[in-house]
């Protein structure tokens, strides 16, 4: 979402409850210890970013989509450790890449985070899953988790337009459209996560645990799924996302339909420039000018999973000291 979808009071609303759920995640990786599940974290995020890069046509309608990835990050990494993952990867979208506002990134991390990890993989995935390897199983939890974070993502940024009411988008034309596209794009990302998971099923089934489970439990080949998805991450940031189409995505295609183009301007409010300004100055590759963007970004995000949990694990590290030492 861009700023220009919301009003200041609904955007600050967004930012708070984004950043309670960031500090919950926290929480609950510093409180599991899993400080081993650091690395391959840092991976997957720079998987999934470099994977958003790679936008594919939807054919028939002139729009394209991306995965989110939320389903994938939580099946791999537990739904709290996806969650993190997942903000870290739209944090450095948005201040690095210009690519979503500022003012929207709270809402961009709930729609897109918060209801395919913390939603759609615990209500859906997890029950459809359960603990098989079996691909049919993986593949059917995929593509329905998928479509279901993504058709909740569809209506939150729905339902948030229509609460800042700062734009002339019909309320009911906006949903239809937002929620046809993203059925479509739900089911390629379903698709393609249980090809990626019906290929770890096959080579580290341990792994479709969350993984803090497997590291502590003493199961072997992590750091092979770390090397694993690290190269994939530079093969498709360095290669594939050079195939994206070029055609409007899920959001833009919506807005396009109704009002002729795919922008809207922003709101001119002091907080609204502000929060704009902010954002042109972190922007260090706007729009993904460079061709080692996708690289770049994928390298921060490894060290943005890397620096917040690093302060996560290390301050329960020294809670434990000195509990020892009490």
């Amino acid at each position: 979402m861009s700023d220009a979808l919301l009003s200041t009071p609904v955007a600050l609303a967004g930012a708070g409850l984004a950043a309670v759920l960031i500090g919950v995640a926290g929480h609950k990786i510093k409180k599991n210890d899993d400080s081993s599940l650091v690395p391959l974290m840092g991976v997957m995020g720079a998987f999934v970013f470099a994977a958003q890069m790679v936008n594919f046509s939807i054919p028939g309608t002139g729009s394209s989509g991306h995965i989110v990835g939320g389903v994938l990050l939580a099946a791999l990494l537990g739904p709290w450790a996806g969650f993190l993952t997942l903000a870290s990867v739209l944090i450095i979208q948005c201040l690095i890449f210009s690519d979503g506002g500022l003012m929207a990134l709270g809402w961009n991390i709930i729609n897109m985070g918060a209801m395919t990890t913390l939603i759609a993989y615990p209500l859906i995935y997890k029950p459809i899953a359960r603990a098989s390897t079996k691909p049919w199983r993986l593949a059917a939890a995929s593509v329905a988790a998928c479509v279901a974070g993504l058709e909740l993502g569809a209506v939150m940024v729905t339902v948030e337009t229509w609460l800042s009411g700062i734009t002339a988008l019909p309320f009911l034309g906006f949903l239809g459209l937002m929620s046809a596209i993203h059925l479509a794009i739900g089911l390629g990302e379903g698709i393609a996560t249980s090809a990626v998971l019906v290929f770890v099923a096959k080579s580290r089934p341990d792994l479709l645990v969350p993984a803090s489970a497997a590291v502590h439990s003493g199961k072997k080949g992590v750091k092979k799924a770390v090397i694993w998805f690290a190269v994939a991450a530079l093969v498709v940031a360095g290669g594939l996302s050079f195939l994206a189409s070029s055609d409007p995505d899920g959001l833009e295609w919506s807005i396009g339909r109704l009002t002729g183009g795919v922008e809207l301007e922003t709101a001119g409010n002091a907080i609204a420039e502000g929060a704009e300004n902010i954002r042109q100055t972190t922007a260090l590759m706007p729009d993904y000018e460079s061709s080692f963007s996708g690289v770049v970004g994928a390298v921060m995000v490894v060290a943005l999973v890397w620096a917040v949990c690093s302060v996560i694990t290390s301050r329960r590290k020294k809670v434990t000291v000195k509990d020892e030492q009490a």
